[in-house]
């Protein structure tokens, strides 16, 4: 039997400014060694990460600088509560 085949790598930043009233647009997306590279950049300048397969799919397939579509607004929102956690910016 052969081991399980290994997922690729798959990575999606999102930039989001609440200031602006935006909502959140995807900054950088990629795969395998590029996905690499998008979260050690993120590790490297103390930005959370979080892991959703799922969610990662729908994102990747959005183009750079696109908007997040409403669908995907209550998903996005927990993220961003658990980012802003992490920083200590929500109770």
């Amino acid at each position: 039997m052969s081991p399980p085949k290994r997922r690729r790598q798959i990575a999606v930043a999102l930039g989001y400014r609440a200031e602006e009233g935006q909502a959140p647009r995807v900054k950088a997306k990629g795969r395998g060694l590029v996905a690499e590279q998008i979260i050690a950049r993120a590790r490297a300048h103390g930005v959370p990460i979080q892991s959703d397969p799922d969610l990662v799919e729908v994102l990747a397939a959005l183009d750079l600088d696109m908007e997040i579509p409403e669908e995907i607004y209550a998903v996005v929102a927990e993220l961003l509560a658990f980012i802003y956690r992490t920083n200590n910016k929500l109770p």
